[in-house]
């Protein structure tokens, strides 16, 4: 379990933007598989990169953490929209294939 400083920091993250994607590296340079993924469906369906907050776990061990004991979901990327846990990468692709995603990221898209 993570302290509540970092709890807090991760909370600041997500309910401060309207868009947080929790990954590895950022969204110029995604350091994994996954993290790469869920940049190319969030400019799939319109956002712009610029406007999105990335976090990246890599540079700091207790936010890696701590996001999964915030959200209580195992993985990296994870990705917030106005303070909301949705999912990872493969929530993101149901969500992007079944039209849903772009229904909430709409206002956010450029």
């Amino acid at each position: 379990m993570t302290d509540s400083n970092t709890q807090q920091r991760i909370e600041q993250l997500v309910k401060g933007h309207e868009l947080v994607l929790f990954m590895k590296g950022d969204a110029n340079f995604p350091m994994c598989g996954f993290s790469g993924r869920a940049i190319q469906i969030l400019k799939a369906v319109g956002v712009d990169t610029g406007t999105i907050t990335t976090v990246n776990v890599l540079e700091d061990e207790a936010i890696r953490q701590g996001v999964k004991d915030y959200s209580r979901w195992p993985t990296i990327p994870q990705l917030y929209v106005k303070g909301e846990f949705i999912g990872g990468a493969d929530i993101m692709m149901e969500m992007y294939e079944s039209g849903e995603l772009q229904q909430l990221v709409g206002a956010n898209a450029a």
